[in-house]
């Protein structure tokens, strides 16, 4: 079993559907319930998976922790995360993140520290000055788990029996349950008061007749005795007469006779109550409705994780402004991009500006400008086609040498890229001509 947290308010929004709406489809219900709610906020990726777990049982959801990005001090940017996913160990991420980066496998974290106070969760990367905070933001995303799974089973023992439910089963299993509890709660009270109205038939017997019960009581040897006459003259039973006998003298007073009878009048009142839900199925249902709505206004709150239809990869390109870049290759195979401003026009005389440092034996072989939503094709060798979009290029300043290109797209020991292009978006119009 594996049922992921929800918002208290839409589940008895759903629940109250049921009742009123017995015929409602699943998809009725998700205009209720809208999908997991969790105590630790952050997102909830994809409806499909949502939709799959309420339709069929079983579902995927992925959840991503919230983040964004405050420029600090020291004139950097720093990741400033206040959500993680649900039941995601906040001192193991911290961990996880500080191996990554010191492993290498996530470039561009500077400083990572743990702000959290009362106020509530903080956790602060500081990037490196080069690095664009929101790349390092979807590698997070990628290797951590500062965005995670849960996989849905909505499993439960029905009648003793483990069974998969879809949504709208398990909600009227919960109701069918409180249907339950309505019935045995109502006979417990109904007892109850039938037993209390009987006790109050007796005193009442006994009050109508005062001062022949004085005079038997009076008459008789011991109170066995005593139970004994009353139960025979008044036609009375054991626990009446007992009742009679252990009455204290001041309920012989005239307000204290009134009050046994209205008690006795509101206890006939009750039972009434009690046994019309008992045969009634809709008065019942109206009970439940009514105890779940006062359940949600003394206790609902708001939803706290949002929602995110989409569930695709976290696409970088809505975090990225689209801009032009210039790009590098060297002799040796050392790329980097710089923002195309570094270079300017300048006039007679000016002594120029220092594109690209480079080690003694090697030089800048090729230079053009690309938009940073491209792809960079890079052909090998050995006849593979690797890409990388140009914004996962590392930015350099002139003087930098920028990173190996076989570094940046994993290729083998001693494979070299022979070619490279770069390509805006790819359809059925473009082609690629290769000449070996």
């Amino acid at each position: 079993t594996k049922i992921p947290p929800h918002n208290l308010s839409e589940v008895i929004d759903g629940l109250v559907e049921v009742i009123d709406n017995p015929e409602c489809e699943v998809e009725d219900l998700m205009k209720h319930i809208k999908g997991p709610d969790f105590p630790t906020a952050g997102k909830a990726l994809g409806l499909d998976g949502i939709k799959d777990a309420y339709r069929d049982g079983r579902g995927k959801v992925k959840m991503r922790g919230t983040a964004h990005v405050e420029p600090n001090s020291k004139g950097r940017d720093s990741l400033i995360i206040t959500e993680i996913p649900y039941q995601v160990n906040k001192a193991s991420l911290i961990e996880k993140i500080a191996d990554l980066a010191r492993d290498k496998k996530i470039e561009g974290i500077a400083e990572l520290r743990d702000e959290t106070d009362k106020d509530g969760m903080r956790i602060v990367i500081e990037t490196k000055r080069d690095a664009v905070p929101e790349v390092v933001l979807n590698q997070l995303y990628k290797q951590t788990q500062l965005q995670d799974t849960f996989g849905i089973i909505l499993l439960a023992l029905v009648d003793g029996t483990p069974k998969v439910m879809n949504l709208k089963e398990i909600l009227e299993v919960f109701i069918s349950f409180r249907l339950d509890i309505v019935v045995k709660r109502t006979k417990f009270d109904l007892a109850k008061a039938e037993a209390r109205a009987h006790i109050l038939e007796g005193l009442k017997i006994a009050l109508d007749n005062i001062d022949a019960v004085i005079e038997l009581i009076k008459a008789s040897k011991n109170p066995d005795a005593a139970k004994e006459g009353l139960m025979n003259s008044f036609n009375l039973s054991e626990k009446q007469s007992q009742a009679i006998l252990e009455m204290r003298l001041q309920r012989l007073t005239g307000l204290e006779v009134d009050k046994v009878l209205k008690e006795y009048k509101e206890l006939i009142k009750l039972i009434a109550n009690l046994r019309g839900v008992l045969e009634n199925k809709n008065q019942r249902m109206e009970i439940i409705k009514q105890e779940l709505l006062e359940v949600q206004e003394n206790y609902g709150d708001e939803r706290r994780t949002e929602i995110i239809p989409i569930a695709n990869d976290f696409s970088m390109e809505d975090m990225i402004a689209e801009e032009e870049v210039v790009l590098t290759i060297t002799h040796q195979g050392y790329i980097k991009r710089t923002a195309l401003n570094t270079y300017k026009t300048q006039r007679r005389g000016g002594r120029g500006v220092q594109g690209a440092g480079s080690k003694e034996e090697d030089f800048v072989e090729h230079l053009f400008i690309a938009n940073t939503h491209n792809y960079m094709l890079f052909f090998t060798d050995r006849g593979k086609c690797f890409w990388l979009k140009v914004y996962d290029i590392p930015q350099g300043g002139r003087a930098t040498r920028g990173r190996a290109i076989v570094n940046l797209i994993g290729c083998t020991p001693g494979e070299r890229v022979e070619a490279f292009v770069s390509v805006k978006e790819f359809d059925d119009e473009h082609y690629i001509v290769m000449s070996t």
